[in-house]
């Protein structure tokens, strides 16, 4: 729509943390390690589950995945939150707030799903384990991985372009630290009604369908370990569930916190708090919540750098 009497926006103001220059330099510095420890473990998940023997299994191609879909999500944000930490105009273009937008909603629905697949394979494993290997069998894993990143198509598609065809004619100052739907869609010029109501239709199908498939899946396994006689089963079966569970708790979590809350309810620094959470936090905590609850991928580990620091030893 064209603007009346008034000039279309062409860039949009981050607002980010704070405007105070020594508290900045400190969160650049805070961010920077926490985005790389991000990249470091969420690419020696994909090493170690790629090239090591033990790992060829389902449930390690789509953890491989889930540490993919973890880099990919962070690059739509951190490097742009750590380049306008240190730069005096926080400025993002329409195109490059669309195409930031566009991609946060395309990863973060593609997670949701990608979550509800990896509780299938744990409940495939648990609840049918003698058939696990015919079920979760190759072309099975690949198209339900493909299916995960594909489901974020259509919501972000949909979302980003009806969300910027809207008119945006007066203020430009996001009050955020990247281009998210609620911020950016306070600066609308126009009754948003219907947009909400889609938004939150939206929310609820990619958030809350891939949440319900979860919690089927797990009350199916929880009720199989229950009936389990041996107790060392029991562990056993828990122990392989639990890194899940935990992950899905946090991301699921901080997600409802930031979409299924009434709008009032929230002050913007609390809602940056929260996104703050499952856009850097996560992502960092995920590979270590793999590792050190998982034996299988902390040998993995050792025996990936053991092959290289031997590697060096025979070339010297």
């Amino acid at each position: 729509m064209i603007c009346e009497n008034h000039t279309q926006v062409t860039e949009f103001i981050l607002l980010g943390f704070t405007n105070n220059p020594e508290m900045q330099v400190s969160l650049f510095v805070l961010f920077l390690l926490i985005y790389s420890v991000t990249l470091l473990g969420n690419f020696l998940i994909v090493t170690v589950t790629s090239v090591d023997p033990a790992l060829q299994t389902p449930m390690y191609f789509f953890l491989r995945n889930l540490s993919l879909l973890e880099v990919c999500f962070t690059l739509v944000m951190v490097p742009k939150m750590l380049v306008d930490l240190v730069s005096s105009r926080k400025s993002i273009s329409f195109v490059g707030c669309g195409t930031q937008m566009y991609f946060f909603f395309f990863f973060g629905s593609s997670e949701c799903f990608l979550l509800s697949m990896m509780a299938y394979d744990r409940f495939v494993a648990i609840c049918n384990p003698l058939r696990y290997s015919v079920i979760m069998n190759r072309s099975l894993c690949l198209w339900m991985a493909i299916g995960s990143w594909m489901s974020g198509v259509p919501v972000s598609m949909l979302q980003t372009a009806w969300l910027m065809a809207h008119p945006f004619c007066g203020p430009n100052t996001i009050d955020h630290f990247f281009c998210d739907g609620p911020p950016v869609l306070k600066l609308v010029t126009q009754d948003t009604t219907m947009y909400e109501m889609q938004a939150l239709a939206s929310t609820l199908l990619f958030i809350m369908f891939p949440f319900s498939l979860i919690l089927v899946s797990y009350t199916r396994i929880i009720k199989t370990i229950l009936m389990m006689s041996s107790a060392t089963g029991r562990q056993k079966a828990f122990s392989t569930c639990s890194s899940h569970l935990i992950v899905v708790s946090l991301f699921y979590g901080t997600a409802s916190l930031t979409y299924l809350r009434p709008k009032s309810s929230q002050s913007p620094e609390s809602k940056k708090l929260v996104s703050l959470s499952y856009t850097v936090i996560t992502p960092m905590l995920n590979p270590i919540i793999y590792s050190l609850r998982n034996n299988e991928v902390k040998g993995a580990v050792k025996r990936t750098v053991a092959r290289k620091v031997f590697r060096k030893l025979d070339i010297s």
